[in-house]
């Protein structure tokens, strides 16, 4: 009976850590001991998984990369895997650390190794890495000309930083760009000004809607015209809201966005959304296509996209005969205080997985320190809109020598992408990020549901009234969970709803075994008292 007794009783502590694991994680990562000696005699093999905008040169840059990194190190094997989506990325990793067979390497973004963090031990902060005289940044025994530490952007380099430590690299970097097609504003007798607000565009995209007796719009003369698309919605809610420093989220996790703020800033969109002057790129489709068809006047997009804007885009989705010719601007995003501008800071950070071997993450650790290179970071950073994240690539010759060459060429040396790229670097301390902490990338996707679901409601005949934004703020609210995060500013928290099912047959399981130990120690007590008579 003890022995039965002890395996019940073990079965509900594990039950129970298990339950504790689910709801909590584990988000503490274990500091990585740096061995005295990494051998370059021991072969080592490596995976790295990493994204392409389906644009070949990217695929040859990273082949390259892999190509002459083991040419250094020809005792480690590096095996590259490529995808066309970086929710794809995620949610391999994640199934992938219930089996420990996470990459090596990974381009990701912070908001996403905060969820991969929850795991034990599973990202390795690289602190000690980068510090390291022998092996970190610039270190003496690094076989390539790696960037010191004072040489990375600091501004992009505080991005990797989760929980006190740093989770990631900086990759690459890109903005949001407001692209124009100045040819359509001329033919409406409007010149751009010099600090673009979001009342001119709204007024102007207002404006554009007016159409001819045969009922194509003036503009343009066809029959289809959206003037106004952005293409990523949860970056303009958050953009806005951070603006007009309004609540978004707090560093601790705790949920800001459902407030006047926000209703303001829906109610605007809403009204354009109806009149059909405004639309996104889940509702109607790419901005840049109905630019480079003169039917859009305002399109906008991340800098890393500028090669598929304009009308001699080296990129484009639409058939040639439906490319219209037309004088692109690239311009900041709209701005509510012009003279305080502020625009996001995306792009790609590399992050690390632990291993069992030290000497694995040590190779890791050199493959990843090798994607910043100017030999890698130059040639990325020519493919699309993306700046290095080094200073010691954006201050050499090549790259300062690349910029200058802009309109050269409709390929490596494309006005547009060139224009783009100036844009944040001119504007690197006008850039912001938004805090990072498990559940944030869903905070995210709710940021961009409250746009869309507007725009789609007005259009099927609702009323942007209180009623309208209750319903909507609750469904959002469940949809993306965050009715288990505590909401501040001003609101009340909301309940946590029904546990999942997996809790509730964890619980359930627990209450089980306890009955089950108790009828134990029942029928035992009956037994003894039979003996006692």
């Amino acid at each position: 009976m003890k022995r039965m007794i002890s395996l019940l009783l073990t079965l509900t502590l594990c039950t129970g850590a298990i339950f504790t694991a689910g709801c909590h994680g584990k988000k503490n990562q274990d500091s990585f001991v740096i061995p005295k000696e990494f051998d370059p005699s021991k072969k080592y093999e490596i995976t790295f998984w990493a994204k392409n905008d389906t644009n070949r040169r990217q695929v040859d840059i990273y082949n390259s990369a892999v190509e002459s990194f083991t040419g250094i190190y020809p005792n480690i094997t590096v095996n590259l895997r490529l995808y066309t989506d970086y929710g794809a990325i995620y949610n391999d990793v994640i199934t992938n650390i219930s089996t420990g067979t996470t990459p090596n390497v990974c381009i990701t973004y912070p908001d996403h190794i905060a969820t991969y963090m929850t795991g034990n031990n599973v990202v390795v902060p690289l602190d000690e890495l980068m510090n390291d005289p022998r092996f970190g940044l610039g270190g003496s025994e690094v076989r390539f000309d790696s960037p010191t530490l004072s040489e990375i952007v600091p501004r992009f380099l505080e991005e990797g930083v989760l929980g006190g430590s740093h989770m990631a690299l900086p990759f690459m970097r890109s903005t949001e760009a407001l692209y124009i097609n100045k040819t359509l504003l001329d033919n409406m007798g409007i010149e751009i000004p010099e600090k673009i607000t979001w009342d001119f565009v709204w007024d102007v995209s207002e404006a554009a809607l007016e159409k001819n007796e045969d009922g194509t719009y003036k503009v343009n003369g066809q029959n289809v015209l959206i003037p106004f698309i952005y293409k990523s919605t949860d970056n303009m809610m958050i953009t806005q809201l951070k603006q007009l420093d309004a609540g978004y989220s707090a560093e601790g996790g705790e949920i800001l966005i459902f407030n006047d703020t926000t209703t303001s800033l829906l109610e605007e969109i809403s009204k354009h959304g109806k009149s059909r002057a405004f639309s996104t790129f889940k509702i109607s489709s790419y901005p840049g296509n109905f630019l480079n068809a003169n039917q859009c006047i305002f399109a906008i997009d991340s800098t890393a996209g500028a090669t598929w804007i304009g009308s001699a885009a080296p990129l484009h989705d639409i058939s040639a005969d439906q490319m219209r010719d037309f004088e692109t601007e690239v311009r900041m995003i709209p701005q509510f205080d012009p003279d305080h501008p502020k625009m996001i800071s995306q792009g790609p950070s590399i992050c690390l997985f632990n291993a069992e071997d030290p000497g694995e993450v040590m190779a890791s650790w050199l493959f990843a320190q090798y994607l910043l290179t100017n030999e890698v970071q130059i040639a990325y950073s020519q493919t699309e809109g993306y700046i290095p994240v080094t200073l010691k690539a954006q201050e050499s010759s090549e790259y300062t020598d690349y910029l200058a060459r802009m309109g050269e060429d409709d390929t490596t040396h494309y006005e547009v992408k060139i224009k783009a790229a100036k844009l944040l670097l001119e504007n690197t301390e006008n850039t912001f990020i938004t805090p990072v902490f498990n559940g944030s990338a869903s905070l995210r996707d709710a940021a961009g549901a409250l746009i869309e679901n507007t725009v789609k409601g007005v259009r099927r005949g609702g009323t942007f009234d209180e009623a309208f934004v209750n319903k909507m703020y609750k469904d959002v609210n469940s949809l993306y969970r965050l009715d288990q995060m505590k909401t501040i500013n001003g609101a009340e928290p909301t309940e946590l709803g029904p546990l999942p099912k997996t809790s509730v047959l964890l619980l359930s399981s627990i209450g089980a075994a306890w009955i089950v130990i108790a009828l134990v120690f029942f029928r035992q007590y009956l037994k003894n008292k039979k003996k006692d008579k």
